[in-house]
């Protein structure tokens, strides 16, 4: 399809709802040239609508585009012609979805009544009646709650800026001028966040957002008080001063970056008109208002309106790779008044009236005054900073936004931030440790408080606890601080969260970050997810939801540059009703090489790749005898040689030995550069069949017509938008006619079509069936037509365009309505199909996504006959499927299709459903059927009657189109869609926008837990990935928008397999463990403190030393857990990808959740008593201190978890021994150290107890005993009760040669 205005894709990723000023528009009537003329009319009115959409948003045709709705007003009669006006509300489906209309361009008669902004609507009984769009409507409000969950920021983006009211006055050359006014910004950027003064305080508030960071801080205050000093003070305070520095290391270090970036961007050097004469500045330097002067492959340092180029005739190529991520060279012109003045050594003087900055990098509206001269500004006139200059020696241009104001630094915002769901069911759990751990510290200041009652009257002669010291020296005799009861318990309490702080695990946040940074390491790193054709690594752009990659339960996939290459070829034409389709690269009869001999040797041109031809349609071509469908096909080649924004890029290569034999002259090779591969496409077989584009400039193009050039006057552009669904271009023949020529979806053509004859009917019948053919193949379709301009419709269009164009006020939709004054009564010349190939192993990876329990959603702008076809080949879609096919043109119609579907198939209401939701999901997870006769799972064998009537029902497919949509996303009719949609196996929506594609994604996300999952390559797709909680980005044709906004990238979709399958699974479950596994190291080291303060009469003192405490989680125990987290693999990858069921387990929480977190506390408490008794009973009757049975303790707990740990691991490798058993080493290390130090109170006690054999002893009864319980429930459960995945890895060891082979690189 060919190129349209895109939605901006800024770093920000944010979704956008877009603010329309409700006003009046009432601007002037018009005239219109024809008697019937239709185009659709979008609440996304004016450039939100255009900007939609970069290449008809991946998929081709036709796209539906929505907004927040808007509120008919009708207009006064202005004639006894003009019926009475009825008020009428349009449908709003979601804040970003449109109501069309069929708008009938008014009769001659009727002409004066229609303004600019209103439109003619018809009615059932043949009269009419005015309405004028206001913009804004009650039902905004009404749907504003539903819009916020997928629009999070406000962005304006209208083609009505504030310029309107308010325009930026820039002088051309004159900056002191430009900006003693206004005070515009300067060019200097700024990209980093903190300064030397603001690092500190502001990185601080940064880091305290995170609640733990908040209690913690409390702990370590709390510590300070001298009666609640349990800790040293200085040693409370280290866990958190960790955390918080080497966050604060690395976020300086990022920054200072950026500050070094900053600087060498600020400081590049560009040419600046100074004086007559160009010199030298630096980019921080430069205003608005100064003339700059570029040259081929610098950077663009600021915006700036082209004034002239190295091209006499204006043109300039930039690439905006650094912008928007496109690889691809766009044309920008500077304006004819300009291109031919000298700047250099003259005095210059100009007013430019722009629009204020603003985010969207595809839309920009001006005007100029220059040398007596009024016209207009575009977007083909401006060039943005980040661009770099290509294929062009120079270009000059006034800067019109420096510095912050520049679209590139308006767009240059963080994308929004998504939490993993494990994450907050982490947070579920954290709360309940909070809960208990304030059970504990009530009960020890319960105890403290009985305690103290009960022996109140003998504190001072009790050897525990005294009101006076006993001692020699100054202290003799003097008081200790006693509160009372009341305070005492009270402090009792503080002391008691201050002793059992880390039952809440500071250290798990900053073990899960290292561990996903390393679990993304390998994905970056697996070889199995490299394309070479791209050169593309898999790219981990957010580390925060790697364990979400293990429980998606649906897939949203892009069709076109997702499932298909965007690679378009010219498969089949239809010229005056007759198909041609039979294409060859060779022929072989002697007459058919001599006229495609000559036909190449004519057009002197050497297409980068051959595109196969149709024999006949050559002949056609090179007939002599003139008629009528030799007619058409030489205006059919024109109009895809000539209405496009293709650019062409020219070669010099020796002829072939064909051309050599015909022409004695050098065969140009000539390659072609566009924003769509579908023009691309159209314009490369026009080349092929003798209509070579090989000049295009602003003002004429150049074809070359089997070797006689052709040039043609461009007098006016209408570029493709998402409301009218078509282009047109009017140009100028040598001999002074002039001719329209359009191309379009077949849906906005075929109504303005011309209907005089009985042929022409017959033709567009014919046409209409191939149509439908060509779509049934899954190819893309387009529609060619075209029609001869008079004197005067051609002098009233240019009148109107003139004034549209130059317009500050609504020029899109000004544009949008001169285009109907000469897209009609067309005259069909044809219609083009284009094939976009399926990528390599889509079809397998769909299979095994489906075999997972994943449902695979795919929402795409394409026909649905395209859509369905492609389903159908990359086995979306099987023959054995019922399809449910909704296309409603009403609210009730679709209300009914909705109720019909819905009472045909048995499908049950959400209240219902929500009964046999989890039933229902097993079922369609399937089971895992594992070979060598071993056990399945047996509670996964378990089946009523009614789950098996389910299972065996045929496979439901839902078709729905966009404009359905419209009407069905209201709240009332939503639920029925989610009713049957999921009740699916297939969900294809075909025509949809891409607000469109978010808000299907919001639906599912608003009424389920289920995680999601959206992947496309383009910029229509960036507001479903936004949406999705975990968004992938293709690395394809168009552009990298998608990957900038994504949270994951690769470069083929079939990586999605491997990618979910194998390393999402490995990452759910070694973040699951990982999780349970920090709770309970740290509880049952804090339920080990909390029995002895119950036999040290609650007095919250500690056996174990300060650092002791510290260090068990910091440095005792922390490195088995990173190491653990990052290459423990329960199954091998081959196992994964042989047996998609397992995936399952991620949608059955198997690995976490509630059930599983409290037998994990209660094994917890076993070990915790087993740690604290048996040490006490083994040294009952000996004179130990209390500070050797804290160091036996502490040694103890460490070897009890890491054994437990130990217990778990499914892969050992050398890293893990060394991790697990050199952490119990380095404990040992650490205590020899820390033992050593005379000022301790545990000075030496290590010494002592080594030599002990009750010591090493006690030690082996409580990891025996501790453990023990485990065992034996871990191996009664897999032997009466396995799961699926000890069935797969019971499997995998049997059939595994006794010669293992090494792990693979990059799989880990």
């Amino acid at each position: 399809m060919i190129s349209g205005q895109p939605l901006l894709s800024s770093s920000d990723s944010s979704s956008v709802v877009v603010n329309r000023r409700a006003r009046s528009r009432n601007l002037g009537s018009f005239g219109c040239l024809c008697h019937k003329v239709s185009f659709s009319s979008s609440t996304f009115e004016e450039t939100q609508a255009d900007s939609l959409l970069k290449d008809q948003e991946d998929d081709g045709e036709d796209v539906l585009v929505g907004d927040t709705g808007f509120h008919l007003k009708p207009l006064r009669p202005v004639g006894p012609s003009l019926s009475t006006g009825t008020t009428k509300q349009g449908h709003s489906a979601d804040c970003c979805f449109h109501q069309q209309f069929s708008v009938e361009c008014p009769t001659q008669e009727q002409r004066s009544l229609v303004s600019w902004g209103s439109m003619e609507l018809p009615e059932n009984n043949n009269t009419s009646t005015t309405f004028e769009i206001s913009g804004a409507s009650s039902m905004v409000q009404e749907k504003l709650n539903k819009s916020r969950r997928f629009h999070n920021k406000n962005v304006e983006l209208g083609d009505d800026p504030s310029c309107a009211e308010d325009p930026r006055l820039i002088y051309i050359n004159d900056p002191r001028k430009t900006n003693d006014k206004y005070e515009f910004t300067g060019n200097e950027i700024r990209t980093s966040k903190y300064t030397l003064i603001t690092f500190l305080p502001k990185n601080l508030f940064i880091q305290f957002h995170r609640v733990a960071y908040l209690y913690f801080l409390a702990i370590a205050a709390l510590n300070q008080l001298p009666p609640l000093a349990v800790f040293g003070r200085t040693v409370s305070l280290f866990p958190l001063l960790f955390v918080l520095c080497v966050t604060a290391i690395k976020d300086g270090y990022e920054d200072w970056r950026r500050h070094r970036s900053d600087r060498k961007e600020n400081n590049r050097e560009a040419a600046v008109l100074h004086s007559g004469e160009f010199r030298l500045k630096k980019w921080k330097k430069i205003r608005a208002g100064e003339v700059v002067k570029i040259f081929a492959d610098e950077t663009i340092p600021c915006d700036m309106v082209l004034l002239q180029t190295s091209d006499p005739s204006g043109l300039a190529y930039i690439q905006t790779m650094n912008l928007d991520g496109e690889s691809n060279l766009k044309t920008r012109y500077a304006r004819q008044e300009t291109a031919a003045s000298e700047f250099e050594g003259s005095a210059i003087s100009g007013l430019i009236r722009c629009e204020q900055p603003n985010r969207n990098i595809y839309e920009f509206t001006a005007n100029m005054e220059f040398n007596d001269q009024k016209f207009p500004l575009s977007q083909s006139n401006i060039v943005l900073r980040g661009c770099q200059l290509k294929n062009t020696d120079w270009i000059l241009g006034v800067v019109v936004y420096a510095g912050q104001e520049t679209k590139a630094m308006l767009n240059s915002a963080i994308s929004p931030s998504k939490r993993s769901k494990l994450e907050s069911y982490m947070n579920r759990e954290t709360f309940w440790l909070s809960i208990f751990l304030l059970v504990m510290c009530s009960v020890v200041a319960l105890g403290m408080c009985l305690w103290l009652r009960r022996h109140e009257e003998e504190l001072d002669t009790l050897p525990y606890f005294r009101k006076r010291y006993f001692t020699t020296g100054r202290d003799n005799g003097k008081k200790y601080k006693y509160y009372g009861i009341a305070m005492e318990t009270f402090f009792s309490f503080l002391s008691s969260i201050i002793v059992f702080q880390i039952m809440i695990p500071i250290s798990l946040y900053i073990t899960m970050e290292m561990v996903r940074l390393g679990q993304s390491y390998f994905m970056i790193e697996d070889k199995h997810m490299y394309d070479s054709n791209s050169d593309s690594r898999f790219q981990c752009r957010s580390l925060n939801i790697n364990e979400d990659l293990g429980q998606i339960r649906y897939v949203f996939s892009d069709k076109t540059g997702t499932l298909t290459e965007n690679k378009m070829e010219f498969r089949q034409a239809s010229i005056c009703g007759k198909n041609y389709g039979n294409y060859v690269l060779m022929v072989d009869s002697q007459e058919e090489q001599d006229i495609t001999a000559a036909a190449v040797g004519r057009r002197r041109w050497k297409l980068k790749s051959e595109v196969p031809v149709d024999v006949e349609l050559m002949q056609l071509l090179h007939k002599d005898l003139a008629g009528a469908e030799k007619t058409a096909a030489h205006e059919f080649f024109l109009t895809l040689a000539a209405c496009n924004t293709v650019i062409p890029m020219h070669t010099q290569s020796p002829t072939s030995d064909v051309g050599r034999s015909h022409a004695q002259e050098d065969v140009g090779a000539i390659a072609y550069q566009g924003e769509s591969p579908d023009e691309q496409a159209l314009v490369s077989a026009a080349s092929a069949y003798g209509y070579t584009l090989c000049e295009r400039t602003s003002g004429h193009i150049v074809i070359d017509v089997h070797g006689e050039e052709l040039r043609l006057d461009v007098l006016g552009l209408h570029e493709f938008d998402s409301v009218r669904k078509r282009m047109s271009v009017v140009v100028r023949f040598p001999n002074n006619t002039v001719k329209v020529l359009v191309k379009g979806a077949d849906t906005s053509m075929f109504s303005i079509l011309a209907e005089d004859t009985q042929k022409d009917d017959q033709t567009k019948r014919a046409t209409h069936s191939h149509l439908t053919e060509y779509s049934s193949q899954g190819l893309r379709t387009l529609v060619v037509a075209a029609r001869n301009l008079t004197d005067s419709e051609l002098e009233q269009w240019r009148c109107r365009f003139e004034d549209a164009s130059t317009s500050l006020i609504d020029r899109t939709m000004k544009l949008r309505q001169t285009a109907a004054l000469i897209e009609c009564n067309l005259n069909l010349l044809g219609a083009t199909a284009i094939e976009d190939k399926l990528q390599d192993g889509v079809p397998e990876a769909i299979e095994a996504l489906r075999q997972a329990g994943i449902k695979v959603w795919v929402l795409t702008g394409d026909k649905q006959e395209t859509a369905i076809s492609i389903g159908l080949s990359c086995k979306l879609l099987t023959p054995d499927m019922q399809q449910i096919i909704i296309n409603g043109n009403s609210e009730e119609e679709c209300r009914n299709l909705l109720a019909d579907a819905m009472t045909k198939y048995g499908v049950q209401s959400s209240n219902r459903r929500y009964q046999n939701s989890e039933r229902k999901r097993n079922v369609e997870n399937g089971y895992l059927d594992i070979p060598y006769g071993i056990k399945r799972s047996n509670e996964l064998q378990c089946h009523d009657r009614k789950e098996e009537r389910i299972a065996c029902a045929p496979p439901l497919a839902l078709i729905i189109d966009g404009n359905s949509l419209v009407y069905i996303l209201e709240k009332d009719l939503e639920s029925g869609l989610f009713d049957l949609a999921t009740s699916c196996r297939v969900v294809l929506c075909c025509r949809v926008a891409p607000l469109q594609k978010a808000g299907i994604v919001d639906m599912i996300k608003s009424r389920t837990d289920d995680l999601t999952l959206a992947i496309g390559d383009g910029a229509n797709d960036v507001s479903m990935i936004q949406m999705a909680d975990v968004g992938v980005g293709i690395c394809g044709q168009e552009g990298r928008q998608a990957v900038m906004a994504s949270d994951f990238a690769m470069g083929q979709f079939r990586f999605l397999k491997r990618l979910l399958l194998v390393h999402g699974h490995w990452n759910y479950q070694r973040v699951a463990y990982l999780v349970l596994y920090n709770f309970y190291r740290n509880a049952v080291f804090v339920l080990m403190l909390f029995w002895y303060i119950l036999c040290t009469a609650f007095s919250t003192t500690s056996a174990l030393t300060d650092w002791s405490s510290v260090f068990y989680s910091v440095i005792y125990t922390s490195i088995p857990t990173i190491v653990v987290g990052i290459l423990d693999k329960d199954l091998s990858h081959r196992t994964l990808l042989l047996y998609p069921k397992l995936y399952g387990a991620g949608h059955r929480h198997e690995a976490y959740n509630l059930q599983l977190f409290w037998i994990t506390m209660i094994d917890t408490l076993w070990q915790s008593l087993v740690l604290f008794y048996i040490p006490l009973f083994t040294y009952k009757e000996s004179s130990v201190d209390i500070w050797s049975m804290g160091s036996l303790w502490t040694i103890a707990v460490v070897i009890l978890v890491n054994i437990h740990l130990a217990m778990d691991i499914k892969r050992w490798v050398f890293i893990t021994h060394v991790a697990v058993w050199g952490s119990v080493i380095i404990t040992y290390a650490c205590m020899v150290v820390l033992d050593s130090i005379p000022i301790f109170p545990n000075y030496w006690t290590i010494y002592h107890l080594i030599k002990s054999p009750t010591y090493w002893l006690t030690i082996f009864l409580i990891v025996v005993v501790g453990l023990l319980p485990r065992l034996l429930v871990k191996v009664v459960h897999q032997i009466f009760w396995p799961s699926d995945i000890q069935i797969a890895r019971e499997a995998e060891l049997l059939k595994k040669p006794p010669d293992r082979s090494k792990p693979d690189q990059g799989s880990s």
